[in-house]
C-alpha cells in the first residue's frame, strides 16, 4: 500500500466521523439544580446525557423507532431479578433517567404498582417530553431523594417486592445511598419474596467495600455481569438464593415476554455468580464511613 492510498484512506475516514458527529444533533439542554442535562439524536437514537465531573455519561438512550427495545446492557440486566421474583406486584426504583425501565416494567406488568424516586425535577421533565415517558394510575414519580423516600416509606410501613437501586448522581452512587446504614432501611420495605437489584460499576474504586457492605446486611447475593458492560448488577434477597436450576427453568418460561425488549434472560442463569471476587478485608461503607473518605485516602 503506497504512502498516497493511505493518506486517501485516512481522508476518507476522517470524512465519515465529521459526518457521523454533525450527524449527532442536541435537541435540548438545560442546567439544572445538580446536573447539566443534554438530550442528543443520532438518526432514529435519542440520548439523555447528563454532564459530570469527568466527562459525558449517557444515562438512556432510545430507539425512536422502536421504542420497545432497551438499547443499554445494564437496563437488560436489571430484568435478571425477575428470575428470583417473576411477578412483582409492588416495584421501586430508585433514578429514572430517561424512564425506559419504568416503562418497560409497567408494560410488563400492567397491574404492579411502581414508585419512581427520582431528585431532579429536570430529568423528569426531560423524561417526559423527549423520552415518552408518563405516569398513570400504577406508576408515579415522587421527587424527592432516594433515602428520604425510603425511611419514609419504612415509617409508613410500605413494603415492595421487587426494588432496583439505579440512581446515579456527579459520578457516582450518592454515597448516601452505598452505606450499610441506607441498605438496612431498604431492607425493612421489602416483602418476604422481595429481589434487590443494584446497579454499580465493575470497575469501580469502592468495588471491594460495595461488596463487603452488601455482604454484611443481605448476605449472599449474585454478583451479575456481562463481557460487553462495565456495569454489574448485585442482586439478592431476604431469603436464601436459590438454586442455579431454577433460573434456568424461570428463564426458560419468562424468556419469551422479554423478546420485545431485545432482554437475553435465558443467557442470565450462568452469569450469575456467588463467587467472591473481592477483598473481604475492605471497610464497610457506614454513614461515618463513605466514598468521600475514600477519595482523600482516609
Amino acid at each position: 500500500m503506497n504512502n498516497r492510498f493511505r493518506l486517501l484512506l485516512l481522508l476518507c475516514s476522517l470524512m465519515v466521523t465529521t459526518q457521523a458527529l454533525n450527524a449527532a444533533e442536541v435537541i435540548h439542554e438545560e442546567k439544572s439544580l445538580y446536573r447539566d442535562i443534554n438530550v442528543v439524536q443520532t438518526g432514529s437514537r435519542r440520548c439523555l446525557i447528563f454532564n459530570v465531573h469527568r466527562g459525558d455519561r449517557n444515562q438512556t438512550c432510545v430507539d425512536v423507532d422502536n421504542r420497545d427495545e432497551l438499547v443499554f446492557s445494564y437496563t437488560k440486566m436489571s430484568f435478571a431479578g425477575l428470575l428470583l421474583t417473576p411477578e412483582p406486584k409492588a416495584i421501586l426504583i430508585a433514578g429514572l433517567g430517561g424512564g425506559t425501565l419504568p416503562l418497560a416494567f409497567n408494560d410488563l406488568f400492567p397491574d404492579a404498582l411502581i414508585d419512581v424516586v427520582e431528585v431532579d425535577q429536570a430529568v423528569v421533565n426531560v423524561a417526559k417530553e423527549f423520552f415518552f415517558f408518563e405516569e398513570n394510575a400504577n406508576m408515579s414519580v415522587a421527587v424527592t431523594d432516594a433515602r428520604v423516600f425510603v425511611k419514609r416509606a419504612g415509617i409508613l410501613g410500605k413494603k415492595y417486592d421487587y426494588i432496583i437501586l439505579d440512581a446515579f448522581g456527579g459520578d457516582y452512587i450518592p454515597e448516601h445511598l452505598l452505606t450499610q446504614e441506607f441498605l438496612e432501611e431498604v431492607k425493612q420495605i421489602m416483602t418476604e419474596d422481595a429481589v434487590l437489584v443494584a446497579n454499580t460499576f465493575s470497575t469501580s474504586r469502592f468495588y471491594d467495600h460495595e461488596s463487603v457492605t452488601y455482604q454484611r446486611v443481605f448476605g449472599e447475593f449474585f454478583n451479575f455481569k456481562l463481557p460487553n458492560s462495565g456495569n454489574r448488577m448485585i442482586i439478592t434477597q431476604l431469603d436464601p438464593l436459590p438454586p442455579r436450576g431454577n433460573l434456568i427453568t424461570r428463564a426458560q418460561s419468562l424468556a419469551p415476554l422479554l423478546e420485545k425488549y431485545g432482554v437475553p434472560l435465558l443467557d442470565y442463569p450462568n452469569r450469575l455468580s456467588t463467587r467472591v471476587d473481592w477483598d473481604m478485608s475492605r471497610r464497610i461503607l457506614t454513614d461515618q464511613y463513605s466514598p468521600a473518605n475514600l477519595l482523600q485516602g482516609n
